[in-house]
């Protein structure tokens, strides 16, 4: 007897639902939060995963402000960038990121746990990351 794995029903973007999930990231650790995030996007918590379709869901995350690292990462970890001329290297401590723009420390963190191909961009498109509990999206999370 053989066994076939395949759904009856080839999936398709168009059929592909999205739902939301609300994250909450206060006291919660940074990397261990993240990959859960990532996961919620790519989708692979769903039975009808594939990984040449973006079948990821939405998500909001709130209190990023309020996001923990372990060890001695707070005193010693920089954010870079590159603007591409010479003198153009920027860099940033965690703690004066933290101050000045949280959300861009989850996000960070989320790109980074993303696979690297062109799926990433569209993906990505679909976090949004709030410094406090105030959001824009109590319509659709009540869905």
């Amino acid at each position: 007897m053989v066994l076939h794995t395949k759904s009856t029903q080839p999936i398709s973007e168009k059929s592909i639902e999205r739902k939301w999930y609300l994250i909450d990231l206060k006291k919660q650790i940074l990397g261990r939060s993240a990959t859960t995030i990532a996961s919620y996007l790519i989708g692979k918590h769903k039975a009808n995963y594939v990984d040449y379709l973006d079948c990821g869901d939405n998500v909001v995350v709130i209190n990023a402000s309020s996001v923990e690292i372990t060890g001695n990462k707070a005193q010693n970890k920089t954010y870079s960038r590159y603007s591409g001329y010479p003198g153009g290297l920027k860099k940033i401590s965690f703690n004066k990121l933290k101050e000045s723009n949280p959300q861009e420390i989850v996000r960070h963190a989320v790109m980074g746990m993303l696979p690297k191909n062109k799926l990433r961009a569209k993906r990505i498109t679909r976090l949004f990351v709030f410094k406090d509990e105030h959001h824009t999206f109590e319509k659709e999370l009540k869905k």
